[in-house]
């Protein structure tokens, strides 16, 4: 188990937020790809930030008592997210899990955003390992 890698579990088909999107389009993208959150990238794939479902909920109660115009990513977006490499011990990394840290982590190689990596993932693969569990509705990451 040592042996696999964030890269063994990383998702690479989500396409990330880019700087200057619109918080309806930020909303919409995080509902139709069922994340809790997503990086949030230059031009380059640069990861400059991190947007959550709760930040976008707090923009919107805010943005809708106030009425106030539309918010773009970086006005909702956390700076400097904790970010993972794609050679990363999985072990490593879901030992360093825990409550109030991130569900989700943009995995990097060379500075450029390349996927992620979400609690769900590592928990399937390593049920899948450990307990021999098949689950429904997973995509496998094999």
């Amino acid at each position: 188990m040592r042996s696999l890698k964030v890269a063994d579990v990383m998702w690479n088909h989500i396409e990330p937020v880019r700087l200057g999107t619109t918080l309806p389009a930020v909303v919409k993208h995080l509902l139709s790809h069922h994340v809790t959150g997503l990086p949030v990238v230059d031009m380059q794939r640069r990861v400059v930030g991190f947007v959550s479902e709760q930040d976008c909920i707090h923009s919107l109660l805010v943005s809708n008592y106030h009425h106030e115009g539309e918010s773009l990513v970086e006005d909702v977006m956390h700076g400097d997210p904790i970010t993972v490499e794609p050679d990363m011990a999985v072990v490593d990394l879901a030992q360093n899990l825990g409550h109030g840290k991130p569900k989700v982590f943009p995995v990097v190689d060379h500075g450029r955003l390349i996927g992620i990596v979400t609690r769900t993932a590592i928990l399937a693969k390593l049920s899948r390992i450990g307990l021999g569990l098949k689950i429904s509705g997973l995509a496998e990451v094999d």
